[in-house]
């Protein structure tokens, strides 16, 4: 078969299984398999073999499974609630102060778990409620629970950034750097929308009435020093260590894992019980992630048996556009397949074909890694995948709408994010300061 017909069938066969609703691993591992054995002969079988032990031996992927059981267990160790709590009644009074809240909470659970669903999940149980009961905008609620939620996966430590660093061959530690400030800007731009809407059409987020928040001055300080303080110890053993040398990512994301046990223990919900469920939990998160990246690494490589890597960086490097328009091309890529995939599956498909490119045409990898995770960002927001949408219908009221609601409370955040991304393309330095001047 020619490359060209070798390629539809792989990209078809992946779409194909993709909507009928197969797994996208076994769909990548399939096809990957189907079209490597006719392009490469029985000798692929042995690249595939040598492919899935690639993905184990990278001992930067010991992290995974250390963040995801950190954000199971602050998950349950009720560091969240408590933080809404606390904010709730600091910024209650301002237009649309409950949904500013729920984005500041994110922001700061964020920067704990590195993971989407945990944030999204919790907030969606009691922020949501907490907003409609007070008469806030639906969609308004709904989109701030959805898109501060997908700041887990930029926000380090992001399982996101772990798994491609050793798929661009990046330091890992210098991407969770060059991440924060992207992050935070996307958090500021949410928060900015909310106050700016909610002011000029404060019936969409009316403040809260002074008797609910005047709880005086020495509770108020209570409420944020127990709920703030130890959260931030749980940020600082894991970015805190990266930044001053003390420990690579790998190491930090186990202080992390135990810096969390120590948080549920300080918060009375360490039992055998959250122990269980947090392991059981991280297995099947950590399972579904590595099965997903051995089938995407089998996926490219087919794709690089007949050719196909040759075919686009001829085309590409063929194009004669400038650096930043051919980043904004293979951005539009990582978009596009982000409407069908989710992260884990774009990362080893896209990332092994662009990195050389990249290097080619002399772009900074580590800023263009960043604009890349920014862009996957959005595949939790954009349908038919959207696993952010689903993990919120899934624990929202029965009166809230996954059309009327959910996804059109997404969109205004959406466009948000694409304009972050603009930014940082536009002001490279948002993603290269920090990782400049880390500790080595």
């Amino acid at each position: 078969m020619g490359t060209e017909i070798s390629l539809l069938l792989l990209f078809g066969g992946l779409l194909v299984g993709v909507f009928l609703g197969f797994p996208v691993a076994f769909v990548m591992l399939g096809s990957g398999l189907l079209v490597g054995l006719f392009g490469g002969g029985p000798s692929f079988i042995h690249t595939l073999l040598l492919r899935a032990y690639a993905v184990m031996e990278h001992y930067e992927l010991v992290a995974i499974p250390l963040f995801v059981y950190m954000g199971m267990m602050l998950s349950r160790s009720g560091a969240a609630e408590r933080l809404f709590s606390a904010f709730h009644i600091a910024l209650g009074g301002l237009r649309g102060g409950l949904a500013i809240t729920t984005v500041v909470i994110c922001t700061i659970m964020a920067a704990a778990t590195g993971i989407v669903g945990a944030s999204v999940v919790s907030m969606g149980l009691f922020a949501l409620p907490a907003m409609l009961k007070r008469n806030y905008d639906p969609a308004l609620s709904t989109g701030a629970v959805c898109a501060g939620g997908t700041l887990g996966i930029l926000i380090p430590p992001s399982v996101m950034l772990v798994v491609y660093g050793p798929m661009a061959s990046l330091s890992v530690g210098k991407l969770f750097m060059g991440a924060v400030f992207p992050g935070l800007l996307l958090s500021l731009l949410y928060i900015l929308y909310i106050a700016v809407k909610c002011y000029f059409r404060p019936e969409l987020g009316p403040p809260l009435p002074a008797s609910q928040r005047d709880i005086g001055l020495k509770k108020k300080l209570w409420l944020m020093s127990t709920s703030l303080i130890p959260t931030l110890f749980v940020i600082l053993a894991v970015m805190g260590s990266i930044f001053f040398g003390v420990a690579a990512p790998t190491e930090a994301a186990a202080m992390g894992a135990a810096a969390s046990i120590l948080l549920a223990a300080f918060y009375r919900k360490l039992d055998w019980k959250t122990l269980k469920e947090s392991i059981f939990e991280s297995l099947k998160v950590v399972s579904m992630i590595m099965w997903t990246v051995i089938g995407a690494f089998v996926f490219t490589g087919a794709f690089m048996v007949v050719g196909g890597g040759e075919l686009v960086e001829t085309a590409l490097l063929g194009l004669k556009v400038n650096p930043t328009t051919m980043l904004l091309i293979m951005g539009l890529a990582f978009l596009l397949l982000g409407f069908v995939m989710e992260w884990v599956g774009i990362i080893p498909i896209l990332v092994p074909i662009f990195s050389p490119v990249i290097m080619d045409i002399g772009l900074d990898p580590l800023w263009a890694g960043i604009v890349f995770c920014m862009i996957m960002q959005t595949s939790f927001l954009t349908p038919p995948m959207a696993p952010t949408l689903f993990y919120l219908k899934g624990v929202s009221p029965p009166e809230i709408s996954f059309g009327k609601h959910i996804v059109r409370g997404i969109i205004p955040f959406l466009i948000l994010q694409l304009v972050g991304v603009a930014i940082v393309i536009l002001v490279p330095q948002l993603a290269l300061w920090f990782p400049a001047h880390m500790i080595k």
